[in-house]
């Protein structure tokens, strides 16, 4: 009996090749496209004389590229104040908030007490919640506890994260019970089963739940423009309406290297660490 073998070049024939060009290739580059193309133009817009920006010549490349932008920038606001402070908020908060996530998922899954089903319930909630609806109550205690124009005040509202909780909680669901039991077998307590055992073995997800942190904490603009209006309070992005307030319309170019500053930091972040994001939401969603 002779078993006919498709041919290897039909993989290759060119409706396949159509049909992945089109399907695939395509909407991946308008994608790519679409949030690409007004970064590129920002940067360059950064590098270019007013004269070239508000003109009826379009002209994509600048035709001397120059960093004055970035310096009157500078000048203008304390670019470096806001970066520290946008630094010790984004860091405190971000590392807080998934020590908190880890733990709360961890309690959810290995540890037994009452009423654990309805708390994850309240977790999903909080997780269909726009957090616009508590700026009003948390500005109210805030500002009760003395936290307004201070950096605690701008972290503290922040630190629960029911996204990280919910991942972390669906990840620690696939794994493998004889790793817990081995380790309770041997004594080991919860803290020390989640440190050396449970937090190793999820580190992309652990990855994943930082990394989504550390951007959402980096961009904040609603709540600190509402609690802070002291300069030497303000993060990036409220420094930023700092400037384009001191500068009005004429200066794009300032705005724009204002508006690089702000972005290029969590753009490097995201690059280096964006494969964690894939790895720790893909996790455990296959089974052998």
């Amino acid at each position: 009996m002779t078993t006919t073998l498709p041919r290897p070049d039909r993989a290759l024939s060119h409706r396949n090749l159509a049909a992945t060009i089109v399907g695939g290739y395509v909407p991946l580059i308008l994608a790519t496209a679409v949030v690409f193309l007004p970064l590129l133009w920002m940067i360059l817009s950064s590098m270019k004389l007013p004269n070239e920006i508000v003109t009826t010549d379009l002209a994509v490349l600048p035709a001397q590229f120059t960093l004055e932008n970035y310096s009157a920038a500078a000048e203008k606001v304390p670019f470096g104040r806001f970066f520290l402070n946008s630094a010790i908020v984004t860091v405190t908060g971000a590392a807080i908030k998934v020590v908190l996530a880890l733990l709360t998922a961890y309690a959810l899954v290995f540890v037994r007490f009452p009423l654990k089903r309805l708390i994850f319930v309240l977790i999903l909630v909080a997780l269909m919640v726009p957090p616009q609806v508590s700026i009003l109550p948390n500005y109210i205690l805030i500002s009760g506890l003395g936290g307004r124009n201070t950096l605690w005040g701008i972290i503290l509202p922040g630190l629960g994260t029911a996204f990280g909780t919910f991942l972390l909680r669906q990840h620690f669901l696939t794994l493998p019970a004889s790793l817990l039991e081995a380790a309770e077998i041997d004594g080991a307590g919860h803290w020390r089963r989640l440190w050396q055992i449970v937090a190793p073995v999820s580190v992309p997800s652990i990855a994943t739940v930082a990394l989504v942190t550390i951007v959402s904490e980096w961009n904040e603009y609603i709540w600190p423009l509402i609690i802070v209006d002291d300069p030497r309070y303000m993060t990036l992005p409220v420094g930023l309406t700092l400037l384009r307030n001191s500068e009005g319309d004429a200066s794009w170019g300032i705005l724009m290297a204002g508006a690089v500053m702000v972005i290029v930091p969590v753009l490097i972040i995201f690059a280096a660490l964006q494969r964690y994001i894939v790895a720790g939401l893909t996790q455990g969603s296959v089974t052998g």
